[in-house]
């Protein structure tokens, strides 16, 4: 039974790990536009509300993970986490500056109301809007690795959370400036080396278990 008392180094190495590779994917990029849209608070605690599930079941999935032989969760964590490193390098290197990830994401958010005025509404379409738009995203699968790989889901549950957390706050409170004045396709090849680092760092336990 996993330890219920969070594990503080955990938790640093799982926002360490998803924090940067979320800073310039599609959480924030989505998030900043439904913030442009309608009031920034029920956007945020919306967006929140969903990444608390996401990682729930996350952290569910690795704990599952866990319970198979350790040689074949390293295994599987290793797999993990060189295709999120191979995925993130490709993406950073491909992508340009100048690249408009914000009109990109207006155009798949096209269809939503324009105003939403209720609170309660606004929350919702948040809720789903970022969980449809995270299942399945590289973030919820390094979250279920790290949870495998640990075997504490509590405090990779509350690092991979708080990040994402800090993610949508940036978002919502200077993501217009930050995407002016950061190159955030820098930021998605440091993850890919960050991940790439841990990928080779597992594989040397796998050899030697």
């Amino acid at each position: 039974m996993p330890d219920l008392i969070p594990d503080l180094g955990v938790s640093v190495v799982a926002f360490a790990l998803i924090f940067p590779a979320e800073l310039p994917d599609k959480t924030f990029i989505a998030t900043l536009v439904l913030s442009t849209r309608y009031r920034r608070l029920p956007v945020w605690l919306g967006v929140i509300a969903a990444f608390a599930v996401q990682c729930a079941i996350a952290v569910a999935a690795g704990g599952l993970l866990a319970l198979l032989p350790g040689r074949l969760v390293l295994g599987v964590t290793f797999l993990l986490f060189a295709a999120g490193s191979v995925l993130l390098l490709v993406s950073g290197f491909r992508a340009r500056p100048q690249e408009d990830a914000v009109a990109e994401e207006e155009e798949e958010l096209e269809n939503l109301p324009a105003r939403v005025d209720s609170g309660w509404r606004i929350w919702a379409t948040s809720f789903v809007v970022l969980f449809t738009a995270e299942w399945g995203d590289l973030s919820q699968i390094f979250t279920a690795g790290m949870a495998a790989r640990t075997g504490d889901p509590v405090s990779v549950f509350i690092g991979a959370w708080l990040a994402l957390v800090t993610v949508a706050a940036i978002a919502v409170l200077i993501g217009g400036w930050l995407q002016q004045h950061v190159a955030l396709w820098r930021i998605r090849i440091v993850s890919g080396l960050v991940l790439a680092a841990l990928a080779v760092w597992t594989l040397v336990e796998f050899i030697q278990a």
